[in-house]
């Protein structure tokens, strides 16, 4: 049993100067229990751990490496930045590649170190080629949902291209999310309406806003979808962060970072499903120039964010906590501070800089 003191938790109805008391779960928040081990926070932010559901890879690996060991560093690297859950995210390539990181995304829900594993988001292969981004278009396949049938288990979300499926299909055997899309504003809204009422990384690589042809952003900011957004200042200006921040309702923006597996590796030479990747400070480009993917961290976009819109730190931290915990239906049991839920928990600083980071109660960072 643990009790952190002299921090500024961030609980449900606001920021108190408190202390939490935990194990595996939070046991009380207030005076600590009698017999704890005290952990000083130094008035320090304490949140609920961040959840990212859009993430490729970091620290030198990523989903779609041919080994267990691979995804078990990338679990490792998380908590460093704030992260305690994730979906690792695969992308569009061969069936068999897809299938054998699904399998180890299964397995790695057991890992007993590092970020939680959830499940998978599933990034194509049911794409547009014309908004393929850094996806490889000679793997692009026809919709086709019994291809995963097998895997139904450990999708938590998959990324498609509404204007490829036929819509009788509906309803989805898990939750999809419009993206990699050149869907018009009609066919977008006619797949929110259905039931995929997720926006994979608003603005980027979908059809966007104009006042005669709204596209997929226009039915995003129209309707009640769930929207990413990449807030590295790069792959979203702040200005448009401003924007959604203003049209969306709170509940509405979830945080991603979209990291591949430059993140935390600096300037240099990378990769991506097999593409070369060169990174120059915060921007990751294909050898084309197009933008494959980032190498931001959660509490980068999350100090992004909160500063191109004026968010508090308490409404910011919901965008990476509570809200991808209600849309992946775990928010009964993680997503925010409060007796009975996991010690799911995040330290950081007024600079976002991670102090320390617990998983199930256990120091990860």
């Amino acid at each position: 049993m643990k009790a952190l003191i002299n921090g500024r938790l961030i609980l449900p109805d606001g920021i108190f100067s408190s202390s939490l008391t935990f194990d595996e779960k939070i046991i009380s928040i207030g005076e600590p229990e009698d017999g704890a081990e005290i952990i000083d926070a130094e008035n320090n932010f304490v949140s609920a751990g961040f959840i990212n559901i859009h993430v490729h890879g970091a620290a030198g690996v990523d989903t779609m490496d041919e080994s267990l060991d691979a995804l078990k560093k990338f679990a490792e690297f998380m908590p460093s930045t704030g992260v305690t859950s994730f979906l690792p995210t695969t992308m569009t390539m061969p069936l068999e590649k897809i299938y054998r990181a699904l399998e180890r995304i299964r397995a790695g829900k057991n890992f007993s170190t590092g970020a939680k594993i959830l499940g998978a988001n599933v990034e194509g292969p049911f794409i547009s080629k014309k908004f393929k981004g850094a996806q490889a278009e000679e793997n692009i396949l026809p919709a086709d949902f019994e291809l995963f049938r097998n895997f139904f288990d450990v999708i938590k979300i998959m990324t498609i291209a509404p204007e490829v499926l036929n819509f009788s299909h509906f309803p989805f055997p898990f939750p999809l999310s419009i993206g990699h899309s050149a869907a018009t504003y009609e066919i977008a809204m006619a797949a929110i309406e259905s039931g995929a009422n997720h926006i994979t990384h608003l603005f980027n690589a979908q059809t966007g806003f104009h006042h005669r042809e709204p596209g997929i952003v226009g039915a995003a900011l129209d309707s009640s979808a769930i929207v990413e957004l990449i807030a590295d200042n790069v792959h979203v200006h702040p200005a448009a962060q401003r924007l959604v921040a203003k049209v969306k309702p709170r509940r509405e923006i979830i945080l991603i970072t979209d990291s591949i597996r430059a993140c935390g590796l600096g300037d240099g030479l990378s990769e991506l499903g097999g593409q070369k990747v060169f990174v120059k400070g915060n921007v990751a480009t294909l050898e084309d120039g197009t933008i494959a993917g980032s190498v931001a961290t959660m509490n980068g976009v999350l100090k992004n964010f909160c500063a191109n819109t004026g968010f508090d730190i308490a409404a910011g931290v919901e965008l990476v906590t509570k809200n991808p915990a209600v849309e992946l239906g775990i928010f009964d049991k993680t997503g925010s501070l409060e007796v009975g839920k996991a010690a799911d928990i995040t330290i950081f600083d007024d600079d976002f800089n991670i102090k320390k980071t617990f998983v199930n109660g256990q120091r990860n960072f």
